[in-house]
Formats: C-alpha cells, structure tokens, sequence
C-alpha cells in the first residue's frame, strides 16, 4: 500500500498503528483505501437492486417452502433428532425380525438366516399351516 507523505511521517508514532486502514477493514478496506470508500460501496450495494447481502440472504420470510426446509435440515439439532429417529427405527424393525425369526422352524434351530431368507421362510411357512388347516 502506498503511502501518502503526510501518512508517511505519522506512520512512525505509535497510535497511527489503529488509523491505518488494512488493520481496520481487511481486504476490502486494502482495496478500497479508506474506511469511508467501504461505507459508500455498501450503501452502493444495498440500493435495492439485487445486489449486496440482502440479495445472497434473503428474510427467512421471502424463502420457498423447499428452501426453508433445505435449511432446517441442514442445522446440527435436526440432524441429530433425525439419526437419533432412524436409530429408533431401525432397532425396532430388528426386533420385529428376530421375533418373526423364533416362530420358524429351521434345522438347525439356531441357523443365521438374512432378512429376505426369514420373509421367504415366513411365506412359506404360512402357506403350509393354510394348506394344513384346508386338509
């Protein structure tokens, strides 16, 4: 950044260290030079033409429905109650599997049966008792 003469000789105290503008803005304000130049930019921005922060965050009210949805799920708190849900979920369909799988008779009693080899099992077994009970 260059410095103006003026600039340059009060550069050497100490309390110009917070005047200068790159400790004051960051990048924008190296860019721009002074604090003033960013107020100007920003009130540019924010004339209401699409442009600025208002246009990449719109109020949560001006938002789609698919949107706000988007951002709900996307907080930590949503995430955990859903893994927290499907955890529930899936502990409970096991149940149903390993209850379902001590009604059927297998040789031998404790053989690891999948899933579809306990539904196929399960069809097959219900529709011997049927024919069972017709005889």
């Amino acid at each position: 950044m260059m410095l103006s003469p003026d600039q340059a000789a009060d550069s050497d105290h100490p309390s110009s260290a917070h005047s200068d503008p790159e400790s004051l803005g960051g990048a924008d304000a190296k860019v721009l030079g002074s604090v003033s130049d960013l107020e100007q930019v920003e009130e540019a921005e924010g004339d209401g033409k699409g442009g600025g922060r208002a246009a990449l965050y719109p109020h949560p009210q001006q938002l789609s429905r698919e949107e706000k949805r988007r951002r709900r799920r996307a907080t930590a708190k949503y995430r955990s109650a859903h893994a927290t849900r499907e955890r529930i979920r899936v502990e409970a369909f096991n149940l149903a599997f390993a209850e379902l799988r001590k009604l059927l008779p297998t040789l031998p009693p404790d053989k690891k049966l999948s899933k579809i080899e306990i539904l196929r099992l399960a069809i097959c077994y219900i529709s011997y008792l049927n024919h069972v009970l017709d005889v």
